[in-house]
């Protein structure tokens, strides 16, 4: 089988290197059996294979560590290569598919007569083009009636520019720490006013006879 595309090494450690791709299913990887063979790190030792499908090859990744990209897009499945396509084993390893050189030439030579013909033929149908151009222009001059409505539109609202004196007043918080630690001095000074009273008048059996043997004394 005549190869019609080939890989050339972009990147990697043979720059340069042409792969011809001449048999309906190429292999790729480090291990030497492959088809073509990458010594690299980069390259698992079974890392993508593909398959000439009508024409054109496609490409599918055999769950390698590093991955397969296509024009830096990392690939799940099958992937058609397109001349020019750029396929990057890893980060370091990278191939361009492309036709063979006397491909690319009998490619050339039989698009070449038809491309000319479709060239000469427009060449009478731009001349009619200038015109419509030329009368599409003066659409725009309402333009200028339309711009001046946003333009006050948008000033209106610029002139209560007094939002500043809404926000003067500031509002003075007071501190919540602060209000529990009153609460709380207020409430001791009040228990120790209220003991101190009971114990200046010797209430404690009156009053609190409970705690009198907590404080080791005795109600007579």
């Amino acid at each position: 089988m005549a190869a019609q595309y080939q890989f050339v090494m972009r990147s990697g450690p043979t720059v340069g290197k042409k792969y011809p791709l001449d048999a309906q299913e190429v292999s790729i990887g480090r291990d030497a059996v492959n088809s073509i063979a990458i010594n690299d790190a980069e390259v698992s030792r079974r890392h993508a294979r593909m398959e000439l499908r009508g024409s054109a090859y496609v490409i599918q990744d055999l769950g390698s560590t590093n991955g397969t990209f296509i024009n830096g897009t990392r690939i799940s499945g099958m992937q058609v290569l397109n001349p020019g396509d750029t396929v990057s084993f890893g980060e370091g390893i990278v191939l361009v598919y492309e036709p063979m050189a006397d491909m690319n030439a009998t490619i050339l030579s039989t698009k070449a007569p038809p491309v000319t013909a479709q060239r000469l033929a427009p060449a009478p149908v731009a001349i009619p083009r200038p015109a419509p151009v030329a009368i599409s222009r003066p659409a725009p001059v309402s333009a200028p009636f339309s711009r001046p409505a946003p333009v006050y539109s948008g000033q209106v609202p610029a002139g209560p520019a007094a939002t500043p004196q809404e926000v003067v007043p500031a509002r003075k918080k007071f501190p919540m720490w602060i209000i529990i630690v009153i609460i709380v001095l207020v409430l001791i000074c009040v228990c120790g006013a209220f003991f101190e009273a009971i114990d200046y008048f010797s209430l404690w059996c009156k009053i609190l006879p409970f705690l009198v043997p907590l404080l080791g004394g005795t109600c007579a």
